[in-house]
């Protein structure tokens, strides 16, 4: 079962943003920095895995970030605020624009 929550990072100030699946594999993962929450990543499993196959992960991980290397379980946070799949998705969409459009202006395009 597939579930969505969100926790905070004090020291880096620092909102992750969860997808998990029923396996506690972190599937998709968004990152938002300081009081104004300014996304860093929005990266999926998915896409990191093609990228990786196809040769373009560092272009990938640029844009996008990466997702958690190891399963919840091992790193649970303790009673972590659950999402709705709408709230994950709010969050997940404009924080990929905001890597996109990122990407786009730092390769001069």
């Amino acid at each position: 079962m597939t579930r969505w929550f969100r926790s905070h990072w004090a020291e880096e100030d620092i909102w992750f943003y969860f997808e998990v699946d029923g396996d506690g594999w972190v599937t998709r993962q968004v990152e938002l920095q300081g009081p104004l929450e300014k996304p860093i990543a929005a990266a999926s499993l998915t896409e990191w895995e093609a990228a990786q196959q196809a040769g373009t992960l560092a272009d990938y991980e640029a844009t996008f970030g990466v997702t958690a290397e190891v399963p919840i379980h091992e790193w649970d946070p303790h009673d972590p605020p659950e999402l709705t799949v709408a709230e994950f998705e709010d969050v997940w969409l404009t924080a990929r624009s905001v890597c996109q459009a990122r990407a786009r202006s730092t390769r001069g395009a």
